[in-house]
């Protein structure tokens, strides 16, 4: 690829400030990856639960346990963290 194209797709207005760009990109994108891979085995884990507990006789969703989990994050990453694993647990619990 041109430094003219290099440097466009990247924003950067240096080679070499592409390259670390590029470089970082890759590394989020394989990130990404994992951290989908993470979310589905949460996914997995929890329809588990779910189970188990409907099976019992309980309900399908233990809302003090949602407190704790969105504590968790919030404590962890601040107020975007709540948001995050309110995400989380939307897709956790499955189609209610």
């Amino acid at each position: 690829m041109s430094t003219a194209a290099t440097t466009d797709k990247t924003g950067a207005r240096t080679e070499e400030a592409a390259d670390v760009i590029t470089g970082a990109r890759e590394r989020i994108d394989a990130l990404d990856d994992r951290i989908i891979g993470l979310v589905q085995e949460r996914m997995a884990i929890s329809a588990v639960i779910q189970e188990a507990r409907i099976t019992s006789g309980g309900r399908r969703v233990n809302l003090s346990r949602e407190m704790d989990v969105l504590g968790h994050y919030r404590d962890a990453l601040g107020k975007p963290g709540t948001s995050l694993a309110m995400t989380l647990l939307e897709l956790c619990r499955g189609r209610i």
